[in-house]
């Protein structure tokens, strides 16, 4: 009988596994976008095919390729992470809190400037759909919580929108499929895809280990995995600046 699911022998990947895939794609993605494109190839545009600048530019797109990746599993960890944890509210907090500190790396690797507000780092996005999720299930025993939750969701999503978080919109649109299909992962996976369908076909990459999560948790290193993303921006930003012969 099918069960939405894909068979048990193929489901070999926990949510560690899940992270350090994540981890690497978004390391891979960053060092392209940080690196590589304002160091090696944006001061020689415009670029030309048959230059070695060409061909930077085609392993530049390969990596961003890589890195879209990222993005649906980190989503997926955080729906895993909503019904799984002890203390929502603290994992709201510790989202929020890593979404302040990480924003001036993140302007600087990205933006080469310490106040951009265009864009928001990924941590807003994240927060923003947990806040989300749970006013999501506050609503479960009010009158006309089928009109609050789409309420819910409009708001959140026109918050990220208004506030230029990394993927906004569909950010927002993608955690909450993610969420209300979380029992069938076929179908999980095929209208997550939809969601964020603009990205195709790299983005295929992120929902691909999602299809062979067994559901355990794997051995967590928690703040380890949050501290990782400002620190390895403004590492990026460091480097990027010495390669450019800065101070």
């Amino acid at each position: 009988m099918f069960t939405y699911n894909m068979p048990e022998k193929f489901q070999k990947l926990d949510g560690a596994a899940l992270k350090i895939i994540a981890v690497a794609s978004m390391l891979i993605d960053h060092l392209a976008a940080g690196i590589l494109l304002p160091v090696y190839i944006m001061p020689y545009a415009p670029i030309s095919q048959g230059t070695s600048v060409y061909t930077l530019y085609q392993i530049y797109n390969v990596m961003r390729g890589i890195g879209r990746a990222a993005f649906p599993i980190y989503c997926f960890l955080l729906v895993e992470g909503f019904l799984h944890t002890r203390n929502r509210s603290k994992y709201l907090q510790r989202l929020l809190i890593f979404a302040l500190i990480s924003e001036l790396p993140f302007d600087l690797c990205f933006q080469k400037t310490m106040w951009d507000l265009n864009h928001q780092n990924v941590f807003f996005t994240l927060a923003l759909g947990l806040m989300m999720l749970m006013l999501w299930e506050y609503c479960e025993d009010k009158p006309y919580k089928g009109l609050l939750r789409f309420l819910t969701f409009v708001l959140t999503a026109f918050t990220a929108f208004a506030l230029c978080t990394d993927y906004d919109v569909f950010g927002i649109l993608l955690i909450l499929v993610l969420y209300l299909l979380r029992k069938w992962r076929v179908p999980q996976v095929f209208f997550g895809l939809l969601a964020i369908c603009y990205e195709l076909p790299e983005v295929i990459l992120g929902f691909i280990p999602i299809l062979l999560y067994n559901g355990k948790r794997g051995r967590q290193l928690k703040m380890a995995f949050y501290a990782l993303y400002p620190i390895h921006l403004l590492l990026f930003y460091l480097l990027s600046v010495l390669l450019q012969g800065g101070v």
